[in-house]
């Protein structure tokens, strides 16, 4: 990703430009999904002088601006970064966590809820968290 295209990203969710920002958010873009002790090690060898506290509060201010999410790892019992922050679905494999686009599912869920009559609900957002039971992975534990 180039510097300016985390500028504009940053800039029209509302946030001030700062060079701390952008380090946080082109960390996030090469991780995709990140736990805070990976995204410190990444941030902080990029750019050394970004404390924790920064690190921490830049995080909270791009959740807040809708820049990123946070997924629960079921496995691992961590929470995680995500940068996709459009509706979606994760799929869980030992310690990875994938994006999973499926519109015919969403709206599948989104129809048998309103069957349901969940229909007076405003539903904001449906995800699905799948985890696949891989013996080979299970195996190395």
């Amino acid at each position: 990703m180039r510097r300016m295209e985390s500028t504009g990203i940053i800039k029209n969710a509302g946030l001030k430009i700062t060079p701390q920002r952008k380090v946080v958010y082109e960390v996030m873009m090469e991780l995709r999904h990140a736990a805070i002790d990976e995204i410190i090690k990444s941030v902080q060898s990029k750019d050394n002088e970004i404390t924790i506290s920064t690190i921490y509060r830049i995080l909270d201010s791009f959740c807040k601006a809708n820049l990123l999410s946070l997924v629960f790892h079921p496995e691992v019992g961590k929470s995680y970064y995500d940068i996709t922050v459009t509706e979606h679905h994760h799929i869980f494999e030992g310690q990875s966590i994938l994006d999973y686009m499926d519109e015919g599912l969403t709206e599948l869920i989104r129809q048998y809820l309103k069957e349901k009559n969940f229909a007076s609900v405003d539903i904001s957002q449906i995800q699905v968290q799948i985890t696949i039971n891989n013996p080979k992975l299970n195996s190395k534990k």
